[in-house]
């Protein structure tokens, strides 16, 4: 039996009857709206007449991405063209009814479509107005074009890792976009605090998120190191060590998981060993130290390296593709996948990593179609049925990021 649910019975999500108006694209900004639709916000999402372009990322079937699906489902599809009166006036009416706005163009682009926050306050005091950029809403970099990768390498972080690769030089291809991710939680949990501060003040306000300051709060020790020389160990301190058919990951961050390690490779005595009983001692030998350790490990396999190191309750996992870490009964436990249906079949989507005992926390079942939701939310904005009907008339254009 799966822990989804449990509990949960008839509660709603923590953010019911809160509406988020959309306008973000790729990543970060889906991120973090996904998350709200996710805690039940209704969500409604801005997009071209050609579809936002993570609706044409791989794995697609029958037109429909599982990619795209991943960071929008549970949202309203609306279709505007941002650069017509008409599309801009329908954003305005709408307005005064939002909670909660979220856009990651570059920076002026909003202004320049009067959809920027000094422009929406005077229709609705109340909004709270989140943008997410690469650098920053102002300043000199304010403007440069941005994607993770590109922050990636702008903030050290590619440079960091490097440096606990010994031998190499050359900075490693991305593919896995952590700036966006971690962009788009900080956004989440910034317009959390906006939303309480409202409670009390009566009043929204702009919220101003940096992938480039994002993504220098993973680098915590090299923003120490860049500040104070740390002499650095002949061998990083947290990485696979070899078994007979495979490698593990051993992590030794505690007084307690040192000891229990040396009880596991057979050498209790090292614990008072002078080379390694105090923490800068045993960094100042850590080569010798994990040598010791790999000469014990590569005489086993993997699960029985495993075995042994859970036993003493050493934390250690052997390394997983993402389809194996998937396929962890744990997983399937935590109710961590969401089936989601789609004009393509079903897939499976990452429910948010928390649940709450007071509400309801899960991923909607169904995604909407591009568009699906334009005329219901064009009536409710007060448009008549053929200013509608001139809409669907018209083609989309939305300025890109």
């Amino acid at each position: 039996m799966t822990i989804a649910g449990q509990g949960e019975g008839n509660l709603t999500g923590s953010f019911a009857g809160l509406r988020v108006l959309d306008f973000s694209t790729t990543i970060a900004g889906p991120h973090c709206t996904r998350m709200l639709a996710d805690m039940g916000a209704e969500v409604i999402k801005i997009e071209t007449a050609e579809g936002e372009t993570m609706r044409t990322r791989p794995p697609v079937r029958n037109h429909c991405s599982t990619a795209f699906g991943q960071l929008n489902v549970g949202k309203n599809s609306v279709v505007l063209d941002l650069k017509s009166p008409a599309g801009v006036e329908a954003v305005r009416r709408l307005i005064a009814s939002t909670d909660v706005l979220v856009e990651n163009f570059r920076p002026g682009v909003m202004k320049r479509l009067k959809l920027d926050h000094d422009s929406l306050r005077a229709l609705n005091s109340k909004l709270i107005y989140c943008s997410i950029s690469g650098y920053g809403q102002t300043g000199p970099s304010a403007e440069l074009p941005a994607y993770a990768p590109v922050i990636h390498a702008a903030s050290g972080y590619e440079m960091a890792h490097l440096a606990y690769q010994p031998g190499r030089t050359r900075p490693d291809y991305c593919g896995i976009y952590h700036a966006d991710v971690l962009t788009g939680v900080y956004a989440f949990g910034a317009i959390g605090a906006a939303l309480h501060q409202r409670q009390v003040t009566g009043k929204g306000q702009h919220i101003d998120v940096s992938m480039l300051e994002s993504m220098l709060s993973l680098t915590l020790n090299e923003l120490q190191w860049s500040q104070f020389e740390v002499k650095p160990t002949q061998r990083p301190m947290f990485g696979p060590i070899e078994t007979s058919d495979g490698y593990v990951m051993v992590a030794i961050a505690s007084e307690k998981t040192f000891q229990s390690l040396m009880q596991v490779i057979g050498h209790p005595e090292w614990v008072s060993d002078p080379r390694f009983a105090r923490y800068a001692d045993r960094r100042e030998n850590w080569m010798e130290l994990m040598e010791g350790v790999e000469a014990w490990s590569r005489s086993i396999s993997t699960a029985q390296c495993l075995a042994a190191l859970n036993a003493e309750g050493v934390p250690s996992s052997a390394y997983r593709t993402v389809r194996q870490a998937l396929a962890d009964p744990q997983v399937a436990h935590r109710g961590a996948l969401t089936e989601v249906e789609d004009g393509g079949g079903t897939f499976r989507v990452l429910s948010l990593p928390f649940r709450m005992s007071g509400a309801k926390v899960s991923a909607a079942r169904k995604m909407a179609t591009l568009g699906e939701h334009t005329s219901a939310y064009l009536r409710q904005a007060g448009l008549s049925d053929n200013e509608i009907a001139a809409f669907a008339e018209e083609p989309a254009v939305v300025a890109r990021r």
